[in-house]
């Protein structure tokens, strides 16, 4: 499938990961679909690639935020 199509799938499938490990794998797969994209991106520099990157980067960032979560004081 090619990695584009790939990364608009991942946008709008359901991003609801229940267990650890479940985010730990979807955010493995959105960090290989974002570099993906970028080799593209290098090629066309269409700026439609760039925006699919920047939502991704914003799922990842939530996605590793719930990884890590809330620090104890």
């Amino acid at each position: 499938m090619d990695i584009v199509a790939r990364a608009l799938e991942f946008e709008t499938k359901k991003t609801s990961f229940p267990s650890t490990n479940e985010r730990i794998q979807a955010s493995r797969e959105v960090k290989e679909l974002i570099l993906g994209v970028n080799e593209v991106y290098k090629e066309n520099k269409d700026p439609e690639l760039m925006d699919l990157m920047k939502r991704l980067t914003v799922i990842k960032k939530k996605i590793e935020k719930r990884i890590k979560g809330v620090p104890k004081v």
